[in-house]
């Protein structure tokens, strides 16, 4: 089953610090290095410069955020976190978003996507041997590497056509989300 990744807006700010204020504990500490508590994690959302870098989620059938990936760009290369909920795993969603996110910073010129990990995060490990990237590690720590191709017609129809299914599928999502809603309304004054 494909999955679908949409491009977030700042508009999409609140879902996606649910998303991160669902990590807990263990979860949290493999995403962003360190175990941040719910003021820090709002203030990182909070400094999300949806201008410069690019957020992506997947979304489930109710339109939260189950899967999150923020791409930072910086001078020649850009940055990536991933973060998948529990309960969604193993589902290639991690690996989606990847190679999604592969393909934006491709668009964007940059000649290298970089992820910084613990050694720990096995499964952002997993990810980024899939993708081929070059991986140092030290003192607990990983930094992953991927060079990047230059941008060609096939990445940016490859984007147009990954962002139009999204949205067609987010459309999709919130008309049966706000039928549920209205049949659940109806259900309520007829009892």
């Amino acid at each position: 089953m494909a999955v679908l990744i949409k491009e977030l807006s700042s508009f999409e700010r609140p879902a996606l610090e649910r998303h991160f204020l669902a990590l807990v504990g263990e979860d949290r500490r493999l995403r962003f290095g360190v175990g941040l508590n719910d003021f820090a994690v709002r203030a990182y959302v909070k400094g999300i410069n949806f201008q410069r870098d690019a957020v992506f989620g997947v979304l489930d059938d109710e339109l939260r955020v189950i899967g999150a990936a923020h791409l930072a760009r910086s001078n020649g290369h850009a940055e990536l976190g991933v973060s998948v909920l529990p309960g969604h795993r193993n589902r290639g969603i991690g690996g989606a978003l990847l190679r999604r996110t592969h393909t934006h910073a491709r668009n964007w010129g940059v000649q290298a996507l970089f992820m910084h990990c613990l050694t720990e995060n096995s499964a952002m490990m997993r990810i980024a041997r899939k993708q081929r990237m070059e991986i140092v590690a030290e003192a607990g720590e990983a930094d992953a590497w991927l060079k990047l191709r230059p941008a060609d017609a096939a990445s940016y129809m490859s984007t147009v056509f990954d962002q139009r299914a999204a949205l067609y599928d987010y459309v999709l999502k919130s008309q049966l989300a706000g039928a549920r809603c209205f049949a659940n309304a109806l259900r309520s004054n007829l009892q």
